[in-house]
């Protein structure tokens, strides 16, 4: 007889109370009489910065903080010292990530990007059967993978599409973000990062993207979709039938310009932190199934990196284990249902990533009410924008490849 978890009196969205079972090394019992049962969630847009950025999170550390977030599948990133551009250093990325995870005891599951890269662009096809897509950064962001000439662009679509790869673009147009850059030369405060990279920057990009994939018949991923401009676009690609997903983040869903004025150098992030008619604008996107997938885009900076000056701090929050409380206060909230909450988080990205299905769970508390405390937080940056804000709704156990976690 096969070993069992079995979980009693938990509810499912249906508003069912059940025993539910999943296989395991033992047999264990979870009383989840005042729990909601949901299927854990992918993080489709992760950087977890090995190798190279080790001192701002490992893979034993994001793992935890994943783990702790109800997350069981993470895609990681390829702006790494050096840059994942090669199969080579995708193999050895690989080697890396499974040592530190063995050490750790923490068998997350993962997905790797491909770094689009004009010099290494014949690696695509032979890395394809080890990646989940490929990255390009239309814009200049964390590492040296820029790539904004449109010959290099086009030859990398062409290639995806030859290949079926999924191309996923962090799109922002480098040549507005230089000029702009002239334009407020005068500025140095933090605040002045969403004037350079405003939504002009994004929907240029996004333009460019979407007539790539027509042009060719790539599938195309936009990464932290922030503004209407770009939806409008997103939309009108859907419309037509090409194969265009869009990605959310949560801080362009929770948070916008007003944190300049709280964490300055702190707050910034590519794309950077929005207007608040902007955030409304993704809601609408979400309930009208524009948007795809929520993507964390943890990032990790030391505290002591991003309190540097503006011009030498860097972008990025980390944010993975707050993924889940975040969108379930939403809910508290009315804003979003539990239903669309497991199609952004599991659905979504098991279909648009191609990923193997699996019976790894979460068990929320959603009347839980607790304030986020960075001290308790699992990754190795130890802060969030997120600190001091009231969520209600958090997960309690993450049950991942039979084994039970405790959040």
């Amino acid at each position: 007889m096969s070993l069992m978890i079995e979980i009693r009196k938990v509810q499912t969205i249906g508003g069912h109370r059940t025993s539910h079972f999943i296989k395991s090394k033992t047999d264990a019992v979870i009383d989840a009489e005042n729990l909601m049962l949901l299927p854990a969630l992918i993080d489709p847009h992760v950087h977890f910065r090995v190798p190279g950025g080790e001192y701002k999170e490992t893979w034993a550390t994001g793992a935890a903080a994943a783990i702790a977030g109800g997350v069981t599948t993470v895609l990681d990133m390829p702006n790494n010292s050096p840059a994942c551009s090669t199969k080579e250093r995708l193999l050895a990325k690989i080697d890396l990530i499974e040592a530190e995870l063995k050490a750790a005891k923490l068998p997350i599951r993962y997905g790797l990007y491909l770094g689009a890269d004009r010099r290494h662009l014949n690696e695509m096809a032979a890395s394809k059967k080890q990646i989940v897509g490929l990255k390009i950064y239309m814009g200049s962001s964390t590492g040296d993978l820029l790539m904004n000439d449109r010959s290099s662009l086009d030859e990398a679509f062409q290639i995806a599409a030859k290949n079926d790869i999924l191309v996923a673009v962090h799109a922002e147009d480098e040549a507005l973000i230089q000029h702009n850059r002239k334009k407020y030369a005068d500025r140095a405060d933090a605040a002045v990062h969403s004037l350079i990279r405003d939504p002009a920057v994004a929907a240029k990009a996004v333009h460019l993207a979407i007539e790539l994939a027509k042009q060719h018949g790539t599938r195309l991923y936009i990464v932290h979709t922030s503004t209407r401009e770009e939806l409008s676009l997103i939309r009108q690609a859907k419309k037509e039938g090409l194969p265009v997903y869009a990605e959310a983040s949560p801080h362009h869903l929770f948070l916008n310009t007003g944190l300049y004025s709280k964490l300055s150098t702190r707050a910034l992030v590519n794309p950077p932190l929005r207007e608040e008619k902007e955030a409304d604008a993704l809601w609408e996107a979400i309930n009208d199934e524009t948007i795809d997938t929520i993507g964390t885009d943890h990032a990790p900076h030391t505290l002591e990196e991003k309190n540097a000056p503006y011009g030498t701090a860097p972008s990025g929050f980390p944010s993975i284990e707050l993924y889940l409380p975040l969108l379930l206060n939403a809910c508290a909230q009315g804003k979003i249902s539990l239903e669309t909450i497991v199609s952004l988080t599991h659905t979504r990205p098991q279909e648009i990533f191609r990923l193997p299905l699996n019976d790894d769970v979460v068990l929320v508390d959603l009347n839980k009410v607790k304030t986020v405390d960075n001290k308790s937080l699992k990754t190795k940056a130890k802060w969030s924008p997120y600190e001091g804000m009231e969520l209600k709704g958090w997960p309690r156990y993450t049950i991942l490849r039979g084994e039970i976690y405790d959040c």
